[in-house]
């Protein structure tokens, strides 16, 4: 067992960076060959498998450094509320975000495929909500946020949700991501485990990817009730959205932060100078040095290959 349990920084910037280029460069091209086995190899091989074997290779304990701590069924009840009045607010920062750069470029990009029947829905939920609340919960939620956490909680909670949306790569959903990033580490932390935040993720993904299928099944009844109606100009048009989501998002958020706050807490014993390790001895855990000046380099060239990947995308 290593003594300090967690990562450094450094280390998290260095994993942040090998996973991301993984990603940039190998997963954008399995995923355009085929996208549900491109988003499992992508997922597994890239991002989970990665982790895993470098705690292991360190001498990390997996169960301290990812929280693999027991939770209650009123948790996960209070989860599920959570991420449902959490999504108004996730959709609404990136429909925003959408629109502003939808003032300097028309390109807009698919997404993941929406499920045309009920076999295609039940793979969706294995390949695109159960795979990503596993692998990169495993990666956010628990090496990064517990590496950076040692910067303090809140910094390590706003840091490793902000590489969490930067992570995909994609402008048009950088502020959703983000925000749930926010949320879950907010409950990863109330709950002190990493099945938690898996859940919530499993959740927000499973909610979309429902909506989207349920969405996809009326849409022709819909385009046809459009074209029936009158049509609004391009500004009101928006304003309207904007009303509409706002106020759906302003109702959710008053919701949401009632819900956070009523979420049962986990109590755990102090750890800010040591705890007890699997053999009853004391090792300490915040109070280590780290051995080099923390480099932010890393996260710079992840940031750097963000915006060239949006950029060729937008103007290109």
């Amino acid at each position: 067992m290593r003594k300090g349990y967690l990562p450094s920084v450094n280390e998290a910037n260095i994993l942040y960076l090998v996973l991301g280029l993984g990603l940039f460069f190998i997963g954008s091209i399995v995923q355009q060959i085929e996208m549900y086995s491109g988003l499992l190899i992508t997922e597994y091989v890239l991002i989970l498998i990665p982790n895993i074997l470098y705690l292991r290779f360190r001498g990390f304990s997996l169960k301290k450094v990812l929280k693999l701590n027991p939770i209650t069924i009123k948790q996960v009840v209070y989860t599920f509320l959570i991420i449902v009045f959490a999504y108004p607010i996730a959709v609404l920062a990136n429909y925003i975000l959408i629109t502003l750069v939808g003032t300097i470029s028309t390109t807009f990009p698919t997404g993941v495929p929406i499920p045309r029947n009920t076999n295609e829905l039940l793979i969706g939920y294995f390949v695109i909500a159960i795979t990503p609340g596993i692998c990169e919960e495993v990666m956010f939620r628990g090496t990064l946020q517990s590496a950076y956490s040692k910067l303090g909680v809140k910094k390590g909670l706003i840091i490793s949700s902000v590489l969490f949306g930067m992570f995909h790569f994609n402008i048009f959903n950088l502020a959703g991501p983000t925000f749930l990033g926010l949320i879950l580490g907010i409950l990863l932390i109330k709950s002190n485990s990493l099945f938690i935040s898996i859940l919530g993720h499993t959740f927000n993904n499973a909610i979309a990817l429902t909506l989207g299928f349920f969405i996809s099944q009326v849409t022709e009844n819909l385009e046809q009730i459009v074209e029936q109606g009158p049509m609004l100009p391009e500004g009101i048009e928006l304003i309207a959205t904007f009303i509409v989501l706002g106020g759906i998002a302003l109702f959710s958020g008053i919701i949401l932060v009632l819900l956070i706050k009523k979420f049962p807490v986990t109590k755990v014993v102090d750890t800010s100078e040591a705890i007890n390790d699997e053999e009853g001895q004391i090792e300490e855990v915040y109070s280590i040095e780290e051995d080099k000046k923390i480099t932010w380099l890393p996260i710079y060239i992840i940031g750097a290959l963000f915006i060239y990947a949006n950029y060729r995308f937008l103007f290109f």
